[in-house]
């Protein structure tokens, strides 16, 4: 059975695997990324993981998610935020596949969830799929009958950038506000607690922690409604840091969103929360290897 090498590169952690054709891991770890070190310390890390795989593993080719604008056709990092100096311009695909003579394929790490979700998670069989990663910021990804919507110039559904009232999407509506919010309010030190803290918190009552995340919940609402007065999906995924906390959040999030959209679109659109989890993003790399090479993903 076939067999193949991904890499899922985070801001936090580097996750891989051997993946086999039926969709089994053979292995899996992960290790810090360490984004401060740059994209150089990145590739070595990639390299490091590639060799140790090929020293027991014969593998048909690399599926690489990674966090970043991605040209899919060059399998080049096109822009990365600060927190990855060095990182902008990396030709990945070249670098790889110059080094180890395998078929090399890259994609962004929020496309790679959706895909997952499309392929064989919540988004099964859907015609129009949104998935979000609601984490320290928030990133977007549109599947159509099985296609990522990649836009003209590769920047398409970069939806954590979209303007509300106050700001950006995800400067108003990700985990990271939320703490930032409940921290000032209650007059503690930076860093003293987390989404959890919060969330525990506010199934206890504490209603500073419950004003904090209804808000949240609200800016949420809104920003998803205005993908769907858009795009009109069938089905809208929400995964990331967010998942921890989906028994809490459903009826609310749902709530929210029927607020903002007409009933006769919100009756048609469905909610979920995604299934993949942390293997999200490199069966979502495997999936768009597989799209690019067929001839290497079928018996």
């Amino acid at each position: 059975m076939k067999q193949y090498i991904c890499i899922d590169v985070g801001g936090t952690s580097i996750k891989y695997g051997i993946l086999e054709q039926s969709g089994r891991f053979l292995d899996t770890s992960e290790i810090p990324t360490e984004a401060h070190l740059g994209g150089p310390a990145i590739i070595e890390k990639m390299k490091s993981i590639i060799r140790e795989y090929l020293s027991s593993y014969t593998p048909d080719g690399i599926c690489v998610s990674t966090a970043g604008m991605v040209d899919c056709e060059k399998g080049s990092i096109t822009y990365a935020a600060p927190l990855i100096p060095n990182y902008t311009g990396t030709p990945i695909r070249e670098i790889l596949e110059n080094e180890f003579h395998l078929p090399s394929e890259v994609e962004n790490d929020v496309n790679c969830a959706g895909l997952a979700e499309y392929f064989s998670g919540a988004g099964k069989n859907s015609s129009i799929c949104l998935c979000l990663t609601i984490g320290t910021g928030i990133g977007g990804s549109i599947i159509m009958n099985g296609q990522i919507l990649h836009g003209f110039s590769g920047s398409g559904c970069e939806i954590g950038y979209m303007h509300l009232p106050g700001g950006s999407f995800q400067d108003l509506g990700a985990s990271k506000t939320l703490v930032e919010y409940v921290t000032q309010k209650k007059g503690l030190l930076p860093g003293t607690i987390n989404g959890k803290w919060i969330f525990e918190h506010a199934k206890s009552g504490d209603m500073d922690c419950i004003h904090a995340i209804d808000k949240m919940v609200d800016i949420l609402g809104m920003g998803i409604a205005n993908i769907c007065y858009v795009i009109n999906p069938e089905i809208v995924i929400l995964g990331g840091g967010i998942m921890a906390q989906k028994d809490y959040l459903y009826d609310k999030i749902r709530k929210s969103i029927d607020h903002y959209l007409l009933p006769t679109i919100s009756q048609h659109t469905k909610l979920a929360f995604a299934q993949n989890q942390n293997h999200a993003g490199m069966l979502g790399a495997y999936y768009h290897f597989c799209r690019r090479h067929p001839e290497l993903c079928e018996d």
